[in-house]
């Protein structure tokens, strides 16, 4: 999985792109030419010590201190990045025995899935955990965020696609997590699942075995 750095694509400027995520627990950086085929790599990034399950860049507007990029290994361990013209560590959050199998990033807020079906927010500033719900029955295989609305898609092992909606309290600017709709795509271990617009007014899931892509939207 290659991701493409927040703000890049300057005209003349070379990209940074970070992945994919190696079993080593590597991560490589590349410099993408504006033009042309000639993709280097710059940089390894060596923090994790267990094989990356998954990497996710902001999808809003980073607060100051929070860094732009988050990624994720099969220990659970979450290590926070600025990127540039070199990558910065700026926090890690230690595993808690259950594999982080996919991972999401807005507005300064960490959204994590994980193998015991639970999803986990975090602040990425502090890396100080806000929120655990219990979301799933099974191994959680997907999150997405709609950008535009803060909308959160989880789907998993257990059948189930669910829709959440993050938001930031006005008042006290904690991270809240509100549960929005759910639906069971029967018979089916769902391993796939995406938004099909920034807004997540419609998405789309695919599962083990499935041959087919599900699309969901409003009635």
């Amino acid at each position: 999985r290659v991701v493409r750095a927040p703000g890049a694509g300057a005209a003349g400027a070379h990209i940074p792109a970070w992945g994919p995520g190696t079993s080593s627990g590597a991560v490589l950086v590349f410099d993408i030419p504006p033009k042309g085929t000639n993709v280097t790599l710059n940089e390894v990034l060596e923090q994790h010590r267990d094989p990356i399950t998954d990497i996710a860049a902001e999808q809003g507007q980073a607060p100051d201190g929070a860094g732009d990029l988050v990624t994720a290994d099969d220990s659970g361990t979450l290590c926070l990045w600025s990127t540039g013209e070199e990558f910065t560590l700026l926090g890690q959050i230690p595993g808690s025995g259950s594999t982080c199998s996919s991972v999401t990033l807005w507005n300064g807020i960490v959204a994590a899935g994980y193998g015991n079906g639970q999803i986990r927010l975090w602040e990425a500033g502090s890396g100080r955990i806000c929120a655990q719900v219990s979301a799933h029955a099974r191994w959680i295989y997907a999150l997405d965020l709609a950008p535009l609305t803060g909308k959160l898609l989880s789907g998993a092992e257990d059948s189930f696609v669910h829709v959440w909606k993050l938001s930031r309290n006005p008042d006290t600017d904690d991270i809240e997590i509100q549960h929005c709709h759910a639906e069971c795509v029967t018979d089916t271990q769902v391993c796939g699942a995406r938004f099909c617009d920034p807004t997540g007014d419609t998405f789309a899931v695919t599962g083990y075995d499935l041959s087919e892509i599900v699309c969901y939207g409003p009635a």
